[in-house]
Parts: structure tokens; sequence; C-alpha cells
């Protein structure tokens, strides 16, 4: 996926966000995702998901992440399928039965992981991962180094994804054939694998040393010289986040289908 967890700039609604107000309201949708098991709601979840990568125009990747996670989850929504034998009996297994609860469950599986994954992941594509890691540190008071080390593991996905790339496409150029199945891919893929590691680790060490000569060490929470207000819009959002996650719990005493 090209441009993968990288920052997309623009001027929407979310862009202007508080950078810790974006990230709570996708961990309280995220969560939700996981106290509902009404297909309703995860439906309503999924349609605000892609309403607000609409609004900041991010529907296509926003549309190839759900996809990738959703063929992802299809060996977790297999398991779900064979080991959960639920309503009325379909087919017969040696350990049990596969049911249209058991259906329920894998389609459940799918839902739940899609529609928590685009908010978590479409707060990596519109805000800077520096504010980020910066308003962590001034409003949430978490230390600094742990704030670095989330953004910087963020960070270093889409730089080693395209020195993969780029040792692929040299690859092909020496010859090698990366077109066919699944299995063959991989077989191809796994001695790349070195010559990754060692890029990974040259960049890692260079990126070590330079925050050591910028003063990693004596970092604190006034050091930052950059505020991070909440406005009406953060409130706004931070309720109706709310209510999305009562409503999910509600759902778990007052059943929904």
């Amino acid at each position: 996926m090209k441009g993968f967890l990288e920052y997309v700039p623009g001027d929407s609604v979310l862009h202007r966000m508080n950078p810790v107000a974006k990230l709570v309201c996708a961990l309280f949708i995220s969560v939700a995702c996981f106290c509902t098991s009404s297909f309703m709601l995860l439906a309503l979840i999924l349609i605000i998901d892609f309403a607000l990568a609409a609004s900041c125009k991010m529907t296509r990747q926003a549309a190839q992440l759900a996809k990738a996670v959703a063929i992802f989850s299809v060996v977790l929504a297999v398991i779900a399928l064979l080991t959960t034998p639920v309503g009325t009996e379909l087919v017969q297994l040696p350990w049990g039965y596969i049911g249209t609860g058991s259906i329920a469950a894998a389609a459940l599986v799918l839902m739940r992981l899609v529609a928590c994954a685009v908010p978590l992941f479409l707060v990596m594509y519109i805000t800077k991962l520096n504010d980020l890691a910066n308003s962590m540190v001034k409003i949430l008071h978490v230390p600094y180094k742990y704030a670095f080390t989330f953004t910087s593991a963020v960070h270093f996905i889409p730089v080693f994804m395209n020195d993969m790339a780029g040792i692929m496409e040299a690859q092909t150029a020496r010859g090698v054939e990366f077109d066919g199945g699944f299995a063959k891919k991989v077989r191809l893929m796994v001695p790349l694998c070195v010559p990754l590691l060692v890029s990974s680790v040259r960049k890692t060490n260079s990126a070590a040393i330079a925050a050591e000569v910028r003063g990693f060490n004596v970092r604190t929470r006034q050091s930052g010289f950059k505020a991070y207000p909440f406005s009406a819009r953060d409130v706004v959002a931070l309720l109706a986040c709310v209510c999305i996650l009562a409503l999910a719990i509600a759902t778990n005493y007052v059943p929904i289908p």
C-alpha cells in the first residue's frame, strides 16, 4: 500500500482537531466495536468511519485499509466459524458443527476488526507524529521517551515498507519474477529479509545517535514550545464518541439485531 501511514496534509476539521482528542476518539470507537455484538451498530460505526475518511479526502486509503484488514481477518473468522457451534446446525464437524450462529460469529469478527482499525489508522494519516508525541507529553503527561518510542515505531513502518519495495525492484531488475501465487512470493521474499534487516539496523542506529545529539535524555514536558489547546469541536467529538461507546455497552443489555 503506497504511502501507508504517511502523513497526508489537509485543512479538514479532523486535521485541525487536537491530536490527543483524535487519538482518544479513535480509541473510544475501537473499544465500542468490541463492546457490542449488534450488526446494526457495527454497520453504523463503519458508515461513520468512511464518512470521516471522506471528510478529509481519505476515502481511497480507508477502503484499501479496510480491504487489507478484512483479508488478514479471514483467518480469525474461519476459526470463529469452526469453533462456535451456535444456532441451527448446517454442517456436522468431528468436534461440533457449523450453525447459523457460527456464520454470524465469523461475520462479527470481520466487522469488528475493520470498524476498529479504520479510525486508528486514520489518526496516523491526518496527524503529524511530532504533534502526536508532543501533545501526549503535554496533555496526558506521558514520559517523552515512551511517546517518542511509539511515534518512532509508527514512523519506521512506511520507511521499512519502502525499503522492502526498493529491494524487490532491484531483484526484479536482476531477473527475479515475483509474479505467481502467495507461496511463491513468500519463498522469494524470505531471503530479502536479511538486507532489509541490515538496512533497518543502520537506520535505527543513525536515529538513536541523532536523538542523543539533540538532547533526548534531557527532554521534559516543558521542553516543547507548541501548545495544544482543546476547542469546541474537540469537546463535541469526544462527547459523540462517548455516546457511541455508551450505546455499544447498552446493546449488551438491550438486545439489538
